[in-house]
């Protein structure tokens, strides 16, 4: 049997974030639920269909209907407050491990261009957007950050780090900082390392040229991994969306629906 895209957990989860119901003028179409129209989105989200061809038949209304959605709900920070609220339900169940965490980041062409996108290096300088990703131990995404593919790894590594939100533990105080980050030889420099020494994390940083005997690659592996969880939502494998604020909803969404899974896997 198909697992619903939206199903009545999640929705619980969401359902107190999202801003009222603007007043109903008199005349007119009546509203589409919230619930219909985020179900459009997610639909959008995992199979990559055009919002132009959103199955009517599925009662989620226009495409245009829920691409408002997504942008009003987006400038409402209402994802960002969704994984805020899914991680500190994972972290008051000890179900995050801050003992390590590890970053990487993967490109993606980007069709329409737009600012978060720049000339990839790795595709003959086609217009392409770089996902950022930092997770805990396990691959549970902590923050995500957006750039164009022209920006290189190590510029990013203290505003992905400095992204972490506080997270509730099931007792002392919130957390925001690993004790330890994992990185690739990307990240191999002077000022990385410095910057994480300043936060008080540990840093294990691959470095160019040098075999380490540490294996420090068997500790990555979980945000490669969750970089291809994201690639698994089809609307996230090319970037489609010229405007940035909505590739950044779809992207903290799926962000969300991740971390959403491992709570289904051990809570629910």
């Amino acid at each position: 049997m198909a697992r619903p895209l939206l199903p009545d957990g999640l929705w619980a989860e969401i359902a107190p974030l999202l801003p009222p119901e603007p007043a109903k003028p008199k005349g007119g179409r009546p509203r589409r639920s919230d619930r219909a129209a985020l179900t459009g989105i997610l639909f959008v989200l995992r199979s990559g269909t055009p919002w132009e061809l959103l199955p009517r038949e599925m009662g989620c209304g226009s495409g245009m209907t829920c691409w408002r959605r997504l942008r009003d709900w987006q400038k409402a920070g209402v994802w960002d407050r969704l994984q805020q609220t899914l991680l500190d339900r994972l972290g008051r169940r000890n179900g995050i491990d801050f003992s390590r965490a590890s970053l990487d980041s993967a490109s993606i062409a980007a069709k329409k261009g737009g600012p978060a996108s720049g000339p990839n290096p790795t595709d003959r300088g086609k217009p392409g957007t770089k996902r950022h990703v930092l997770t805990d131990a396990k691959g549970i995404p902590l923050a995500l950050k957006l750039t164009g593919a022209n920006v290189h790894d190590s510029r990013m590594l203290e505003a992905v780090v400095d992204a972490v939100p506080p997270i509730r533990q099931c007792w002392g105080r919130p957390r925001k900082r690993p004790s330890r980050l994992h990185a690739d030889k990307a990240y191999d420099h002077r000022r990385c390392r410095q910057a994480l020494t300043r936060r008080r994390i540990q840093h294990r940083i691959a470095r160019r040229g040098i075999e380490s005997s540490q294996r420090l690659g068997r500790h990555r592996w979980v945000v490669e991994r969750t970089l291809a969880w994201f690639a698994q939502f089809r609307r996230l494998a090319i970037c489609y969306e010229r405007r940035t604020d909505i590739h950044l909803a779809f992207s903290t969404l799926a962000a969300a629906l991740i971390v959403w899974r491992f709570i289904e896997r051990w809570f629910c």
